[in-house]
């Protein structure tokens, strides 16, 4: 096995292992580096994310498409591997968004072969991806790593990006058997008098810096029924439930509100509630998705700021996937 070490500070387009992605037959091998690589951390959507790779590898009129869409798709089609011993043994990819009108970076599959890390390999790797996101003029760039993940955590803090969100994707399973809560809450349909408060709550819990990478808008949500006609025209059929109390001489009291979002890509709740909050209110509003869906898919998703609602979701019957750092690359 070949001994040459990547240099901190060498200029990582020089080095001689670099080369950019070939998508025309690189897809399938980053696609198995990829899998040695997180395989044990990796939930459903990831797995069929490696399967679309393999797939797109050998369909040649999608590589055709994608050889001139590589920087305007939102697919990990941009990207640069590492090079050894005949075989690729390192990738970064680069995944074009937008946010609003302005365009931005996610780097992502930064992975190295076990047998090849601690050289630098992937240092250079992001640093020539960061690189790549400034030649294209945009200096917006972002990534996502598993809170317990320190060694890279520590590579991408010297490397500029700072801490902006911690968030926490949760997975359960289906059963219209589970028990329900007794408490003194009732569980509804969302109602319109609802949306003001639950909009409120939504765009601080999904807040636009970092809603670029769902695939869902808090739009989809509103009440009316222009949107509604829209949802039916996408054939989208979001669900939506609310948790209120009693309360006298004021009608109900909100507590939270919990919506289905079928993309096709992840059976997703989403859920919003006030940083004061029963706590008990989400918990019953899990439970209750739990029961109503079961007839849909055997398993749902939420993904949700880590923290106070930990505990609450937990005692839902959620078991946490995994916890991920945003950090974005300071200018």
């Amino acid at each position: 096995m070949s001994t040459i070490t990547a240099p901190a500070r060498e200029e990582a387009q020089t080095h001689p292992n670099l080369r950019p992605l070939n998508i025309l037959r690189d897809l399938p091998p980053v696609a198995d580096l990829i899998e040695q690589c997180f395989s044990n951390t990796m939930d459903g959507e990831g797995r069929r994310y490696l399967q679309d790779m393999r797939r797109a590898g050998s369909d040649s009129s999608f590589l055709t498409w994608a050889n001139r869409m590589a920087e305007s798709t939102t697919l990990p089609l941009t990207g640069y591997i590492w090079e050894e011993d005949k075989r690729i043994v390192g990738n970064v990819s680069l995944v074009p968004f937008r946010q609003k009108s302005q365009r931005l970076y996610l780097i992502a599959n930064v992975a190295v072969h076990p047998d090849y890390r601690r050289r630098g390999i992937a240092r250079t790797l992001t640093q020539r991806a960061m690189q790549h996101a400034r030649e294209k003029s945009v200096n917006d760039i972002w990534l996502h790593v598993r809170a317990d993940n320190a060694e890279a955590i520590h590579l991408y803090e010297t490397l500029g990006f700072v801490e902006k969100a911690r968030r926490t994707a949760w997975q359960a399973v289906t059963d219209s058997r589970t028990e329900q809560i007794q408490r003194n809450i009732v569980l509804t349909k969302r109602h319109p008098r609802f949306w003001p408060r639950q909009y409120e709550w939504l765009s601080r819990l999904y807040p636009d810096v970092l809603n670029w990478h769902t695939h869902w808008n808090i739009s989809s949500l509103k009440p009316g029924l222009l949107n509604s006609l829209y949802l039916l025209l996408l054939d989208s059929n979001v669900r939506q439930w609310a948790a209120t109390r009693p309360s006298p001489g004021s009608g109900d009291d909100l507590l939270a509100t919990l919506s289905w979002i079928p993309t096709g890509r992840g059976e997703s709740l989403v859920a919003a509630a006030g940083e004061t909050s029963d706590p008990e209110a989400l918990t019953a509003l899990l439970i209750q998705a739990r029961r109503d869906l079961y007839h849909y898919y055997p398993r749902i998703s939420l993904d949700f700021p880590t923290g106070g609602f930990d505990h609450a979701i937990q005692a839902a019957g959620f078991t946490e996937l995994r916890t991920l750092i945003w950090m974005q690359a300071t200018p």
